[in-house]
């Protein structure tokens, strides 16, 4: 695979094993993910926080087991915000979804590996196409792991943020009577979600893009100002870490945009 984009942002973020540790609560407050007693599994976190994608993913690959889990995180949020090409994008999209299913097929109820196989599943639809994902099949994964995440662990922000993202997506793309007799869609569920998602994690800029995204795609030019206040309040967020910064650059070029 050709090199990683570097994150433009190097150096203001410098977490170790012993801080991530300290700021665990916070760093983790939108997966949910627990505190990992391996000290080389903290030590993976750190580099992702630093924003070091490719070096997080790789450590997490080599200590396998819970290293799986920054390994999948990495890579999702690396081929989101960073990955120049869609094809490598989506091959990335591809090879997190087929890991975290195999540990699903282990372990039913790996929250983090249910996660991350939605993610993964549901940014490459968006690459190759809603509709298109949805005629292969893809959305009922997508929705049926996002919903198997909230059952198991209903405190997880950003399994609420994907699955109203989800509800909003397939409505925009197919509409709400296709949408809601043939994938379960539905307006109110969707909003629903986001607004749950905000609650259980109020800081998240990415839950703040997201609600705004659907209630444009929901509600139309009439919610313009809430969703502008949503993608203000999410440019001006503090950023805790490298994926905070990506998410906040993110809301500022939807203002900008």
């Amino acid at each position: 695979m050709a090199s990683w984009t570097a994150f433009p942002y190097a150096g203001e973020y410098v977490f170790d094993a012993a801080s991530v540790k300290k700021y665990w609560a916070r760093l983790h407050a939108g997966d949910a993910e627990p505190l990992p007693t391996d000290a080389r599994v903290l030590q993976a976190w750190a580099l992702f926080h630093n924003g070091e994608f490719k070096k997080a993913v790789d450590l997490g690959l080599k200590i396998g087991g819970a290293g799986l889990a920054v390994a999948n995180k990495s890579a999702c949020i690396y081929a989101t915000y960073l990955e120049k090409q869609e094809k490598t994008r989506l091959e990335l999209y591809q090879e997190v979804a087929q890991r975290a299913a195999a540990q699903v097929q282990k372990d039913p109820q790996n929250v983090s590996a249910l996660y991350w196989h939605a993610y993964a599943l549901g940014r490459y639809s968006q690459g190759i196409s809603v509709a298109k994902a949805l005629a292969q099949g893809l959305g009922s994964k997508v929705k049926g792991s996002l919903e198997n995440v909230i059952r198991l662990q209903p405190n997880h922000a950003d399994a609420h943020i994907a699955l109203g993202a989800f509800h909003a997506d397939v409505i925009d793309k197919v509409g709400s009577l296709i949408g809601g007799m043939t994938y379960g869609a539905k307006k109110d569920t969707g909003l629903a979600l986001l607004q749950q998602a905000l609650k259980l994690n109020f800081e998240s800029a990415i839950g703040m893009v997201e609600y705004a995204h659907a209630m444009l795609m929901l509600e139309g030019d009439r919610m313009m100002k809430e969703a502008t206040r949503l993608y203000q309040q999410a440019a001006t967020a503090k950023a805790l870490d490298a994926m905070e910064r990506l998410d906040i650059e993110m809301a500022k070029g939807e203002l900008e945009g």
